[in-house]
């Protein structure tokens, strides 16, 4: 699609330098063979000058994809502003690193995110190294129903014991096997947390309206994808690396 919006605003611009625009709708009958001779012309011109200079499509789609991603950036700041309270403050939302940290860190993930996976040890890095981030973990569970039941049991083992999230977290990110309910049951009972109160607290609806809230909030802010980042009121796409993540953090804290 791209390649053809991209060559149909490279044949305008021939058909518009050579006066042409347009002829083809307008012309008499008398003038038609002409035109379409002129036409077909142009068109070689172009078939030639695009074969002759691939670059030039690459440019086009280069520009047309940064042009997409700031609009977008744009709009996804414009989004946040209004919805950093509610994104960075819910109490029902899991938080690690230091709770009273003036740098606050929103990730949207899924257990599941083979990306999200690894940026696990690049997180842990960050809030070793840095104890003025507040790290809040917005659960998204997008990628199937093992994903639903991971999430459900990671929050609920946040309203039983919430030191033992970050700890239940990272076992279910090391997982490599499927999340099945028996699986996340026994990764919970290795952190201490007992089976039958988990699986009563998984099945609490509060649960389900926080994760109902967060798809709304990654909806609303553009979030297509894990994982997902919100620093300083904006939205980072995608893995990041651990020095792109510090001078994302540097520049929120100046503001």
């Amino acid at each position: 699609m791209h390649f053809r919006f991209t060559l149909t605003a490279l044949f305008g611009l021939f058909l518009a330098a050579a006066g042409l625009s347009g002829w083809a709708g307008s012309a008499p009958a008398a003038a038609a063979e002409p035109a379409a001779a002129q036409r077909a012309e142009i068109e070689k011109i172009v078939r030639e000058y695009l074969l002759n200079n691939p670059e030039t499509i690459v440019d086009a789609l280069q520009a047309y994809e940064a042009r997409r991603q700031s609009a977008a950036a744009e709009a996804s700041a414009a989004a946040i502003g209004p919805l950093r309270q509610e994104l960075e403050r819910d109490p029902a939302a899991p938080v690690a690193g230091n709770p009273k940290g003036g740098t606050t860190i929103v990730e949207f993930f899924d257990y599941r995110c083979g990306y999200c996976k690894r940026m696990v040890p690049t997180i842990q890095s960050l809030l070793k190294s840095d104890g003025d981030i507040r790290y809040v973990f917005r659960e998204f569970p997008i990628l199937g129903p093992e994903s639903v039941t991971a999430s459900k049991a990671a929050l609920a083992v946040w309203k039983l014991a919430p030191e033992k999230y970050f700890p239940f977290h990272l076992a279910l990110m090391e997982n490599r096997g499927a999340l099945t309910e028996a699986k996340v049951l026994e990764l919970a009972q290795a952190q201490g947390v007992e089976q039958q109160r988990l699986r009563t607290a998984m099945a609490d609806s509060a649960i389900e309206d926080h994760l109902r809230r967060t798809a709304e909030l990654a909806r609303k802010i553009n979030v297509n994808g894990t994982p997902a980042f919100v620093i300083g009121g904006r939205l980072v796409p995608g893995a990041v690396e651990l020095d792109s993540l510090k001078e994302l953090i540097a520049a929120a804290r100046a503001g």
